[in-house]
């Protein structure tokens, strides 16, 4: 699934059509039906920016285009004569380029979903208070590698970032919010925020231990191991050496 930083990249490659009117073609049916299209065609993009894992693109007349790329949508910006393939989602054509959407399962003329996001762990000044306090408020029952993937609480985080993080910070998925500190939590936000923010540059971040599974780990050289977690049953990979915390459920 695209992670924040994809999200941030690709509002970054949209900035090309901002400030001029867009010509919008809806290609897939299922895109079709929305009638996004036939409201946005004409209208000038003002804005595009990443909210969490989400786009939101702001048009002329008030129309805020949500995107949410779920599992393997794209956006992606080509000249402005290059051809388009197959059906994709969304063409949105300007003077200087052409963006392009495919896999868009999530697409609607509204931001209201936004407004119950978290902060936004790429924002350019991170609320890491604020985050905290929403992981407080929240069932301190949970496992922390669980919480860090619910948008509600911060915005942003995907499996990759929050594996990556909480080996750095030498926290376990499996370990219970109530058995956390505060200081552990930051420092696992943080280490999220700094790792996805160096993705986002373009910096190349070394992955210790997401899809590793096996393999020993670069600092204690115990075998990093995997397992589903939370309802989605997304997996979790980390060092059960040197990452404090309980062994996940039935180990």
């Amino acid at each position: 699934m695209p992670e924040g930083d994809a999200l941030h990249r690709a509002a970054r490659r949209l900035q090309v059509l901002v400030g001029e009117p867009v010509a919008v073609e809806a290609h897939h049916p299922r895109a079709q039906a929305t009638g996004v299209a036939e409201r946005l065609d004409g209208r000038v993009l003002e804005s595009v920016e990443a909210r969490g894992k989400n786009l939101l693109l702001r048009f002329e007349g008030g129309y805020v285009l949500r995107s949410h790329l779920r599992m393997n949508g794209s956006w992606r910006v080509l000249p402005a004569g290059a051809e388009t393939v197959g059906r994709p989602w969304l063409v949105m054509r300007g003077r200087a380029g052409q963006a392009v959407l495919r896999g868009g399962s999530v697409l609607e003329l509204t931001d209201r979903a936004t407004s119950r996001l978290g902060p936004d762990i790429l924002a350019d000044q991170p609320e890491f208070g604020t985050m905290l306090e929403r992981l407080r408020r929240s069932d301190q029952r949970r496992e922390l590698g669980d919480a860090l993937l619910d948008q509600r609480l911060v915005a942003g985080i995907g499996n990759v970032w929050k594996a990556e993080a909480l080996w750095r910070a030498q926290l376990s998925p499996w370990l219970r919010l109530a058995d956390t500190t505060d200081d552990e939590l930051l420092a696992a936000l943080r280490e999220a925020a700094r790792l996805m923010r160096a993705s986002l540059d373009g910096r190349r971040v070394e992955r210790r231990v997401y899809r590793r599974a096996g393999r020993p780990c670069p600092r204690c050289g115990t075998p990093i191991v995997s397992r589903g977690q939370g309802d989605d049953n997304r997996i979790a990979y980390w060092c059960p050496g040197c990452q404090r915390g309980e062994a996940a459920p039935g180990q």
